[in-house]
């Protein structure tokens, strides 16, 4: 089974998404033929393209931007749409996280990409909604299935059962595993980290214009 593991995120590997789609590629069998691509750009090169054609799924993973998706991943989506995926019997997942804590935030970008799928004329697969992806990169060593990623690893034994069996799923919406209150002031000290790191004060997150 051929899959295309597809980052949409701006940030390329060095983000959520990017460790999304890691952790569930150690999840998949050998028998898995994987392809990783990296849109993180508003075109979609002729190479990428044609190796898209013979792909059996595809997997996208991306950031929750302003409640959709990031707007060079839809003018990707676009080109896709011109140009056209061949193989009909062709499978989309996808797995969206946010800084939300909770995973539902994302059931908007889910359902764009569902609506996409339908267009193009693919098999939809299931989408992931994962909550609290502020923490995903700082707990990327964490192993799945436990601690922190306790949901995430029940979710990726879902999807992979799907991507295997190539059978549609029900969507799922999960957090990480943290209790809110942990991950609020985790969060809350790394925009006053990132605000000291380009020469504000921590207090100016407070200002009023």
């Amino acid at each position: 089974m051929k899959i295309a593991m597809i980052n949409g995120s701006p940030k390329g590997k060095n983000s959520a998404s990017g460790v999304l789609l890691q952790d569930l590629k150690s999840y998949l069998t050998e028998n898995a033929e994987i392809k990783e691509f990296c849109f993180n750009k508003p075109q979609i090169d002729e190479r990428m393209m044609a190796d898209l054609y013979p792909c059996d799924a595809l997997v996208f993973a991306y950031p929750l931007y302003v409640d959709g998706i990031p707007s060079h991943l839809l003018s990707c989506l676009r080109e896709l749409e011109k140009e056209g995926i061949n193989n009909k019997n062709c499978m989309v997942f996808c797995i969206v996280n946010s800084g939300f804590f909770e995973g539902k935030q994302n059931a908007i970008a889910i359902e764009i990409l569902k609506n996409w799928c339908h267009k193009m004329k693919l098999q939809w697969g299931m989408g992931i909604g994962v909550g609290g992806g502020g923490s995903l990169f700082q707990m990327q060593s964490a192993p799945l299935g436990t601690g922190p990623k306790k949901s995430l690893g029940n979710a990726y034994t879902l999807l992979k059962h799907c991507l295997e069996d190539q059978t549609s799923g029900e969507d799922l919406y999960i957090s990480v595993n943290l209790p809110k209150w942990i991950y609020k002031l985790g969060a809350e000290a790394g925009w006053k980290q990132m605000i000291k790191k380009n020469g504000g004060r921590a207090k100016d997150l407070w200002y009023r214009y």
